[in-house]
């Protein structure tokens, strides 16, 4: 764990980890619970949360934009697009920020 929280590399990618796990939370027991089940607290309580890991997320890829002079087009838009699908945060940790964290 210390590994992950002496970088900024490290830390963005502890962010990502728990901004990809929330959205899984979020989309696939949270919602269902809220419109199947007709049980709204799981997306009142992880909701929240996601929008502020989100939101961390962003800024701090824009901050590792100009810290390690990502290309825009080449690696920043995917680290950010990857915010917004299912499983995306891990695939790009996978293949684009674990080759940045030593």
């Amino acid at each position: 764990m210390k590994k992950y929280l002496s970088s900024h590399i490290g830390r963005f990618r502890l962010l990502a980890l728990l901004e990809g796990t929330s959205l899984l939370f979020l989309i696939f027991i949270a919602m269902p619970l809220k419109y199947m089940f007709d049980i709204p607290e799981g997306s009142q309580f992880v909701g929240p949360i996601h929008g502020v890991l989100f939101l961390l997320f962003i800024v701090y890829a824009i901050v590792l934009h100009f810290d390690l002079n990502w290309k825009f087009f080449r690696t920043t838009w995917k680290v950010l697009v990857s915010s917004f699908i299912p499983f995306g945060t891990f695939y790009t940790d996978h293949k684009i920020l674990k080759k940045y964290h030593t």
